[in-house]
């Protein structure tokens, strides 16, 4: 097909990006010091030549620091890119113009691949066409009545999940794997587990070539996705059809029909760093648009990138122009795709001011939190960075939620049987408060975690003492050193029936605490089902199984998926499990009871100082009337303990859920539940057991 050439207009400068309008497609795009513009158009995504290069003229196609026109009668489904005349000083004034490299808009709705080779652009430098290519695209989607959720933060229960991962495997049977469409078929089994939340793993587009070289030899690629160049487009690769220009729809399809099932969708988004990489990165966007403005620089030799992502390079989060930027592309999503939430991976870095130091007030994670837009939004910080900031419960804000690091590690030690833990755990157990009380902060501010995408699977946690990263092709130097894992008495996999046995308990240990702890749960996709990556924690460059959920476990492993939905419905049901604000253990003033109190394996008062002691207990007050009172009582150590039980005059208590039982039989249905009659119990070693008082 035959197009153009295509007359122009001046166009305008607001928005950013390609704009419909009446006439045809008005673009814009921000470079401060460009002294030279064009605009090059593509019939398809593949096409070898442009059918029009566009010169833009700097006295009608200019305006402030925006170069715009508009092409009359465009048609949607043209592919285009940008070339940059200007300064190439890069040492000196931080400027790397090279008219040579066609460039990505920042702002694209949609880019796909075309002619894109990552390797070939370092190994002979710049190919004409080479570029990945943004794309035109209508926007006539019937979202059909569809809102955001508005779940109060106290209700929700996240599963953190990867797109491509989730669907990819064989045993998946879906009929488009590793896309949007495939995870719409999976909804029932989210549904199943009574999980509120989906957090997506990176979705925005990501260049998922952007690995060392000793990765890419091996064939690995950016399976994870924190690599991201265009953060207003659905990646590509989790498209059918993203040659056709359906990413937005098909992104859109998938979340109304989550919000039909009632789940909510978070997206982790990676606005700490791009996938431009450090001075030896290829140049996608940022850099042959506004180097100087977009990311941090050393202040004498401006070529060297500040790196506190331990990716090449920093975003200048908080320069005003990058922080609208953020601002602009989060209400997006908002908008116009519903999303229901971001949690900001190292979020530490956005704190970060232009001279690389932490401001006490920055201001994009202000700007975030006071938006209009997105004050129904979860906000959720990865409260630290690669460069040794940690903010977990000093993270600038008030209504920023935090993945606290402290409860992972804390409950982690814990489990395994470290002693003198029991005043830090029950810290973690109700909510944080030394962390989050003084700064007038909630229980609803801690994201709770054992495992997440970063790190050892659950199963892994109680089968490894050591991580085994060897077939990332980095010779084990990647992922954490320090697990904080135990694996049972033998190093990974095992026909040992004892060893699985206590493996299989201590899983079970971890994610009922999770559970029982006030603040918001967040799981691991595939810890239901105790999905191993063979002690790989670093699992990024794994686009196979080792990565992948392995749905043949749904049935080889359903005692531990039926006693997490078990898990998900204990907490609807207790109130007390959901509290906004911190327990007191003062008595309420309808009750002569305290919201919660603390005992020893004897009934008395917590030892808290007791290096040795790995027993606790405790009891929450029931908060509505027809909510039972709960009692939970955890022996960690490696020998069986007895437990007094607390009085309970008039009522008594019912064993509902104990560890130390075999799988299946670890949950007592209602029916089943029969009153104690004694005044004690005895609980396995390493096991935990929940009684409700009625």
């Amino acid at each position: 097909m035959t197009l153009g050439p295509f007359t122009t207009l001046p166009g305008r400068r607001y928005p950013p990006g390609a704009s419909l309008e009446p006439e045809g497609v008005n673009f814009s795009i921000f470079s401060r010091h460009a002294t030279g513009v064009e605009l090059l158009l593509y019939a398809g995504h593949d096409s070898p030549e442009p059918f029009q290069v566009i010169r833009l003229d700097p006295e009608i196609n200019h305006t402030f620091f925006s170069w715009h026109l508009l092409v009359v009668g465009l048609p949607v489904g043209t592919h285009f890119t940008w070339r940059m005349e200007g300064p190439n000083d890069p040492r000196g004034r931080g400027l790397r113009f090279d008219p040579r490299v066609e460039l990505l808009d920042p702002c694209a709705r949609a880019v796909n691949k075309a002619g894109w080779d990552r390797w070939r652009r370092l190994r002979q430098g710049v190919v004409p066409h080479d570029s990945p290519r943004a794309m035109v695209i209508g926007d006539d989607y019937d979202w059909e009545g569809d809102a955001p959720t508005r779940l109060p933060p106290e209700e929700m229960v996240i599963y953190e999940l990867h797109v491509g991962g989730f669907t990819r495997h064989p045993a998946a049977g879906v009929r488009h794997p590793g896309t949007f469409l495939g995870l719409i078929e999976k909804i029932p089994y989210l549904q199943s587990l009574g999980i509120t939340h989906v957090e997506l793993m990176p979705v925005m587009a990501f260049d998922d070539e952007d690995v060392p070289q000793g990765v890419r030899d091996l064939g690995l690629g950016n399976f994870w996705g924190y690599s991201t160049h265009s953060f207003y487009s659905p990646h590509p690769g989790y498209c059918v059809s993203p040659e056709a220009g359906t990413h937005r729809d098909e992104f859109r399809d998938m979340v109304k029909a989550l919000h039909r099932a009632g789940i909510g969708v978070i997206l982790d988004v990676v606005f700490n760093h791009t996938a431009e990489g450090g001075a030896d990165g290829p140049v996608l966007n940022f850099k042959g648009f506004g180097n100087e403005t977009f990311y941090l620089l050393d202040s004498i030799d401006k070529g060297r990138y500040l790196d506190f992502t331990g990716c090449g390079n920093t975003l200048n989060a908080n320069h005003p122009l990058v922080s609208r930027f953020i601002i602009d592309c989060l209400e997006y999503w908002v908008r116009a795709m519903h999303v229901d939430g971001f949690r900001f991976d190292l979020a530490s870095a956005l704190a970060r001011g232009e001279d690389g130091q932490p401001l006490h007030n920055p201001p994009l994670l202000w700007g975030i939190e006071f938006s209009d837009v997105l004050a129904h939004t979860e906000i959720i910080a990865e409260a630290w960075d690669a460069a040794g900031l940690y903010q977990v419960g000093t993270f600038p804000g008030y209504r920023w939620m935090e993945w606290n690091g402290r409860y992972r590690d804390s409950v982690r030690r814990f489990v395994r049987g470290d002693g003198g833990l029991i005043g830090e755990v029950a810290s973690r157990i109700t909510g944080s408060s030394d962390l989050y009380q003084a700064n007038h902060r909630l229980p609803i501010n801690s994201i709770n975690f054992v495992t997440c995408h970063d790190g050892f699977t659950l199963w892994d946690l109680v089968s490894y003492g050591r991580k085994h990263n060897e077939a990332n092709g980095e010779a084990a130097r990647d992922g954490s050193d320090e697990n904080l894992s135990w694996n049972c008495g033998t190093e990974g996999e095992t026909q040992d029936e004892a060893i699985l046995a206590l493996r299989r308990r201590q899983a079970r240990n971890l994610m009922a605490i999770l559970f029982l702890s006030q603040g918001i749960p967040m799981i691991l996709a595939g810890d239901e089902v105790l999905r191993t990556q063979g002690g790989n924690n670093n699992a990024w460059c794994q686009d196979n199984p080792v990565g992948w959920f392995d749905w043949t476990q749904v049935a080889t492993q359903d005692p531990m998926r039926r006693f997490v939905a078990g898990l998900v419905a204990l907490r609807q049901r207790h109130p007390s499990l959901r509290r906004r604000r911190f327990l007191t253990g003062r008595p309420r003033q309808d009750d002569a009871r305290p919201d919660i109190a603390w005992q020893g394996a004897d009934g008395q008062a917590p030892r808290w100082e007791a290096t040795g002691d790995s027993c606790l207990g405790f009891t929450l007050a029931r908060v509505t009337a027809e909510e039972a009172d709960l009692c939970v009582l955890l022996n960690m150590g490696g020998e069986g303990r007895c437990f007094r039980l607390p009085s309970l005059p008039g009522r008594a208590w019912h064993r509902v859920l104990d560890t130390g039982q075999p799988p299946g039989a670890d949950l007592v249905p209602a029916s089943e539940q029969v009153p104690l009659g004694r005044d004690e119990l005895y609980l396995e070693a390493h096991s935990l057991v929940v009684l409700e008082g009625r």
